[in-house]
């Protein structure tokens, strides 16, 4: 039996754009097309600047030797993915959601401390890679452009009032931009068919054991767990197990497609590393030289534009995914909602910080290592999503009749095994080289870390049995509120009602509602206005310009008219440049019951340049507001 769904927006995930995409086409094309951009949106982190710094490494340093990784965690992102998605179409939570529901409050924010350390660990890799194309293309120096990545906030704060089928598109051209570079400097390199095909043959040794497990984290990122769960959220699925079934199968084509051309990317920056670096024994140790050596070794400057252009595209496209996938984490399990700006520059500081300081003081070489340092990182966190990510699917408590099939569990499982297994080995190869080199510090902290995190995947992976013996089996839970019997609610009465006016077409609906409710309930209303001419603001009650009279009389007709309907009415004037601060002065000496606002149902750059009056007074004052939107008005004003 399905859960039942959030009966609010209290408990949804990425509340702003949720079941906001409509999918009840008669077309199956039109379903489809429907349900397509959610993995589209998880697609940009898998081509993100971390991968090309292990892509690039892994061509450079043993040619096509680490393909098959490539294309084994492909695989693996494919069936984790799809699990992410079907854990949020059937249970309507998203993975940290759930895993705050399931797991003791301590282990839960142990969770989200992780969590967060892998999107700054991505976050990282995005600055760099945007800083290093920014340096590619236009000269700009390294740690100048890792400071003026923090700049992108403004681009996620206009994009998300855009709503969710905009910010897909505008990924989805950033991937096709990137993979017409590739195709383009592939077509130029001409790699050798049997060479490529050999690098599918699975092979791994000490020396290349770090860069796989880099490849993998790369691929496979667990930020990307929790944030498809909740993407899928943003296309109304009906109830129905037929519905259900629907969506999850539309999502299992939609990943495909989307994580398919992620790995054709993937090969293609490897290949051409191959073809190009590997071929004339050019060890890469910066994207800058890839960069540098594609013109002369591919013979045509368009060679080392086009990476530029695409490394630029690269980190962008992952800037927007990043920060949904911080706002679902610290939303899921913290229950704590922050504005997406704020959440933006938080972690955009987390990740220039590090890098910031890396390149003052290791120069700009370093910025190649410490990308390939954030995937390592990535990879250590991965297994806290996966292993609980694999529980719940398996759950048929949980999932129904959608719980994984046997096989699927096989799967499953085997792949969490490849990523348990990469990470103790990369963790016992090096602090073997920490003790062997003489640096006992580090090699005592990294068993100290390593003992730790063993015991919280240990718990992880037998919580389920702990739970069982502890409470007994539980019933999927309802999202129902109990009504509360000791609750008792008492109907507002207003006495006076105050209603600033502004002389523009959106006063008509706020007169009218506090109209409205002062006849119902025999309140007086207080009409205001603000002056905030210069002349006003000098000489205040002493102003007599032509504009202002004409404001006077406007106030004068309306309280005229509002007499005429038998209703007490008080008008006041007040003189401010700040008309916002003028009426939460008035409303907290006069103390109204109630303050009508009207919406003009302006936003974005509107915002900047007419203000934001509603968010002002609110902030200002503690009486209850009631804000009118002007009629004829698109919502999300």
């Amino acid at each position: 039996m399905l859960q039942s769904r959030p009966l609010d927006n209290a408990g949804v995930s990425l509340h702003e754009v949720h079941d906001s995409v409509n999918t009840s086409h008669a077309s199956v094309w039109r379903r489809m097309l429907a349900f397509a951009g959610p993995a589209y949106l998880i697609s940009v982190g898998y081509m993100d600047p971390g991968n090309w710094a292990t892509d690039l490494e892994a061509g450079a340093r043993f040619g096509y030797k680490l393909l098959w990784v490539v294309v084994v965690s492909n695989l693996m992102a494919i069936l984790l993915q799809t699990l992410s998605a079907r854990l949020g179409i059937v249970t309507r939570r998203d993975l940290a959601q759930a895993c705050r529901a399931e797991y003791p409050r301590a282990m839960s924010q142990a969770l989200w401390v992780l969590s967060e350390i892998a999107i700054v660990a991505c976050d990282l890799a995005e600055v760099l890679g945007a800083a290093i194309g920014l340096n590619l293309l236009f000269k700009i120096p390294l740690l100048a452009g890792v400071l003026l990545t923090a700049l992108d906030t403004l681009l996620l704060l206009w994009f998300t009032r855009l709503g969710i089928r905009v910010i897909e598109a505008f990924v989805l051209s950033l991937i096709a931009m990137i993979a017409g570079c590739f195709a383009v400097e592939i077509f130029w390199a001409q790699p050798h068919f049997s060479d490529v095909m050999g690098g599918l043959i699975p092979r791994i040794d000490a020396g290349s054991l770090y860069v796989a497990v880099g490849i993998l984290g790369a691929t496979v990122m667990p930020h990307n767990l929790y944030l498809h769960s909740a993407l899928v959220q943003t296309r109304r699925v009906g109830n129905s197990r037929k519905e259900t079934g629907d969506a999850c199968r539309f999502n299992f084509i939609d990943s495909v497609l989307a994580l398919n051309g992620a790995l054709l990317v993937n090969a293609a920056i490897l290949i051409l590393a191959a073809a190009v670096f590997f071929k004339n024994h050019i060890v890469v140790t910066q994207i800058q030289q890839a960069h540098q050596f594609l013109t002369p070794l591919l013979g045509t400057t368009m060679a080392s534009v086009l990476f530029g252009l695409a490394l630029i595209c690269s980190g962008q496209s992952s800037t927007l995914t990043g920060t949904m996938a911080g706002q679902i984490v610290m939303e899921g399990f913290l229950h704590f909602r922050m504005r997406p700006w704020l959440r933006r520059m938080v972690t955009r500081s987390l990740a220039i910080v590090p890098a910031a300081l890396t390149i003052a003081y290791a120069g700009d070489n370093a910025s190649f290592q410490l990308l390939i340092l954030s995937q390592v990182v990535l990879n250590i966190q991965l297994p806290f999503a996966v292993i609980p990510l694999v529980q719940f699917t398996n759950d048929r408590g949980r999932m129904g009749e959608f719980a994984n099939n046997r096989w699927v569990k096989v799967l499953a499982w085997a792949a969490t095994a490849v990523i348990l297994t990469l990470n103790i080995g990369l963790a016992w190869q090096q602090t073997a080289e920490w003790m062997a080199g003489g640096s006992l510090f580090a090699a005592a902290a990294a068993i100290i870390c390593a003992v730790a995190l063993l015991a919280m995947l240990g718990t992880m992976l037998f919580w389920p049995l702990v739970k069982h013996r502890r409470r007994g089996p539980e019933p999927p839970v309802a999202v129902a509120v109990e009504p509360d019997e000791s609750l008792t609610i008492e109907p507002q009465r207003y006495r006076r009602i105050l209603v600033p006016l502004d002389h523009s077409e959106a006063d008509r609906n706020a007169i009218a509602s506090a109209l409205s409710l002062a006849s119902a309930h025999k309140a007086e209303i207080t009409l205001l206005h603000v002056e905030e001419g210069v002349t006003s603001q000098l000489f205040g009650s002493l102003a007599s310009t032509a504009e202002e009279q004409e404001g006077l009389n406007y106030l004068q007709r309306v309280a005229a008219k509002l007499r005429e309907s038998g209703v007490d009415v008080e008008t006041l004037v007040r003189y401010g440049e700040r008309p916002a601060e003028e009426i939460a002065k008035v409303a907290n000496e006069l103390a109204p019951d109630l303050l009508v606002l009207a919406a003009h149902g302006h936003r974005g750059w509107k915002d900047l340049v007419f203000g934001t009056t509603i968010d002002s007074v609110r902030h200002r004052t503690h009486i209850p507001l009631l804000i009118v939107r002007q009629s004829g008005k698109k919502r999300g004003g």
